[in-house]
């Protein structure tokens, strides 16, 4: 019988790459609720990512950590080789990333890189490996957390925003490479989210929780959309945005 709702696209086994992003925990948690029983966390062993993986145990489900760098690229193919070797994943979340101090990135050129190659070279090393070994067992999903800020380069966070410009382009492609061998590519942009990595920011218009982006998440998941928007109503603001003179733009407060 068809699964008119979808509840059979949401991952029995899941991987994240980023354990310890709240966005990311937050999703797990709601997939958890629905259909999930295994979980992979990985990140830097810290006791940060043993209290994540604790806390989804006391859930009820089964939860592993393996080590995970995303700097450390040449090390992608062993750590999750090893995570699909145990067991067929369904699915693959890529949360990990850096949003950067601009101000201070702008005066030292090598944090903006570390910026750059944690947001988009990790993530491309990263989402190549995982999109492969999706393939090879020709099912699961990869979701990767975006953001709306890659749509055009604002002056208060270009370095942020050009690093998730590059992954977003980089998974749109990726998404067009796997099409057909039963691997589902979804790229998430969520506006400005509410979070630790956020605190003592200023809030901006359309701000979202990460547990606003973890419900749009299994909507996509269940929809088996190809890009997500939080809120939704950011597609269309983007699109005026990215549509309008330089001249004007630049004298917006953004």
């Amino acid at each position: 019988m068809k699964d008119a709702s979808g509840l059979s696209r949401l991952p029995r086994s899941l991987l994240v790459l980023g354990g310890t992003s709240e966005i990311a925990l937050a999703t797990v948690r709601r997939l958890i609720a629905r259909r999930t029983r295994t979980v992979w966390l990985a990140g830097r062993p810290s006791p940060a990512l043993e209290e994540a993986a604790a806390h989804l145990r006391g859930l009820g489900v089964e939860v592993s950590t393996a080590p995970f760098d995303a700097l450390d690229c040449a090390s992608h193919e062993t750590v999750l080789g090893k995570v699909f070797a145990e067991r067929r994943v369904d699915m693959v979340l890529l949360a990990f990333g850096v949003l950067g101090d601009q101000a201070y990135d702008e005066r030292a050129p090598l944090n903006a890189v570390r910026v750059a190659q944690t947001n988009y070279t990790g993530a491309v090393s990263a989402g190549l490996v995982a999109g492969q070994a999706l393939q090879n067992q020709a099912h699961g999903s990869l979701v990767v957390l975006s953001s709306a800020a890659g749509e055009r380069a604002r002056r208060a966070d270009f370095i942020y925003g050009s690093s998730k410009a590059g992954l977003d382009t980089f998974t749109q492609g990726l998404g067009d490479a796997l099409y057909g061998t039963g691997v589902h590519v979804m790229v998430v942009r969520p506006g400005f989210v509410r979070s630790r990595a956020t605190a003592g920011r200023e809030a901006e218009p359309f701000t979202v929780t990460p547990e606003q982006v973890a419900t749009a998440v299994e909507l996509g998941l269940r929809r088996r959309s190809e890009t997500v928007w939080v809120p939704g109503v950011l597609r269309v603001m983007t699109c005026v945005l990215r549509h309008m003179p330089r001249a004007v733009f630049r004298r917006l407060p953004l």
